[in-house]
């Protein structure tokens, strides 16, 4: 594994931002490895609450303009073949207000798809991630994915839209897949797709700070990473 980009000095601040409690227990920890100050932001469940506290954040003091974003936590898969477990990597976001594209997609896929030490190598899905403001299932998730969205999820088009709307900074958006059209919440096994979600999600950091150390390189190294915004989803998993 190649080693991770030295950033400039006084590194831009980075926010995580994830809807629940259980979320942000999972990103307990996030300093060590960081190359400037870290927030996990809890933002509360929809797109509404994502809006307010994301606003909050960006706008509560001084330098605000440089934090780049990323929106996470757990998803809906919308492809047939997803697991509970699986990561994906959003290359834009979208919901009724528009679209956001997002920067580095394939820095963040590269990393996340890298093997953990004595573990197996993650399965990681790049698409469009289109938000909600309530829980898909069924004959809606079917529709959403002929759009050609792989995942749904109620926070993280809002958070990257107020991101963007309150500056230019890099933006990114990675979930977890808790349920899938094959393993949806309601049926047996949910307990047990939950918890792989869990462990998957306290393995991310590390590839969210690469991906950050790369955004602060002279001349912006997630320039030209972002995959192109038209195309049906695909599994970079290796």
């Amino acid at each position: 594994m190649s080693a991770d980009p030295a950033p400039e000095a006084g590194g831009a601040p980075l926010l995580i931002a994830c809807a629940l409690g259980i979320e942000r227990f999972a990103l307990r920890g996030a300093g060590p490895g960081a190359a400037g100050e870290v927030t996990v932001l809890r933002t509360g469940m929809g797109p509404q609450s994502a809006e307010r506290a994301v606003t909050r954040a960006l706008t509560g003091g001084s330098g605000e303009w440089r934090t780049a974003v990323i929106a996470t936590g757990f998803c809906a898969g919308l492809a047939p073949g997803m697991h509970p477990g699986d990561l994906v990597v959003a290359d834009e976001t979208r919901d009724p207000a528009g679209r956001t594209v997002c920067a580095g997609t394939r820095i963040l896929a590269d990393a996340l798809s890298r093997p953990l030490p004595g573990g197996p190598r993650r399965a990681v899905h790049i698409g469009p991630v289109v938000g909600s403001d309530h829980v898909v299932r069924g004959a809606e998730r079917t529709a959403l994915h002929r759009t050609g969205a792989i995942a749904v999820d109620m926070e993280s088009a809002a958070t990257l839209r107020t991101a963007v709307g309150h500056g230019v900074r890099p933006v990114a958006a990675v979930r977890v897949v808790v349920d899938a059209p094959e393993h949806e919440l309601v049926r047996i096994g949910t307990l047990r797709g939950g918890i792989s979600a869990f462990r998957v999600l306290r393995t991310v950091l590390p590839a969210f700070f690469h991906w950050h150390r790369s955004s602060l390189l002279p001349g912006g190294e997630l320039d030209g990473h972002a995959s192109p915004p038209d195309h049906p989803g695909r599994d970079v998993s290796l």
